[in-house]
């Protein structure tokens, strides 16, 4: 707890308006994302036919709907963040090894990976200080 609260006054220290669009557009893209994928529910299920004789890899696609609806208006916000963040860790890191398991598509690794590395920075940075996590702080 106490590495969280140094990591929070850190990045409160050294807030800047473009890592806050930059959440904020990962919130949306992750929110879009989920809105494809329920248009398309066809892709999505494609997406996973490496994986589909996996045990429970069909409750893959159960979870990545609601995670990245929920995960992406969550990060948009700024409002758990750092929670909204562990729950799409786990999707980007299939949406890599998918990429290696069944036919390899250059776009959608590159897209994961960036994505990645971006979720992975925000988990260690945070909301930051435009952001309803701080709002909400600041309230009590």
């Amino acid at each position: 707890m106490g590495k969280i609260k140094s990591l929070n006054k850190w990045a409160n220290a050294h807030t800047y308006y473009p890592l806050d669009i930059l959440r904020f557009a990962l919130g949306v893209f992750l929110f879009v994302k989920g809105i494809r994928f329920v248009n398309d529910m066809q892709s999505l299920i494609q997406l996973f036919e490496p994986i589909k004789n996996i045990p429970g890899g069909m409750i893959w696609i159960h979870y990545v709907l609601p995670a990245h609806f929920i995960g992406g208006i969550l990060i948009a916000f700024g409002l758990l963040t750092r929670w909204a963040i562990i729950a799409q860790i786990p999707i980007l890191v299939g949406a890599i090894l998918i990429n290696f398991i069944g036919e390899t598509q250059t776009s959608n690794l590159l897209v994961a990976t960036i994505t990645l590395l971006i979720c992975v920075f925000f988990l260690f940075y945070g909301s930051g200080k435009h952001s309803a996590d701080y709002y909400f702080k600041m309230q009590q």
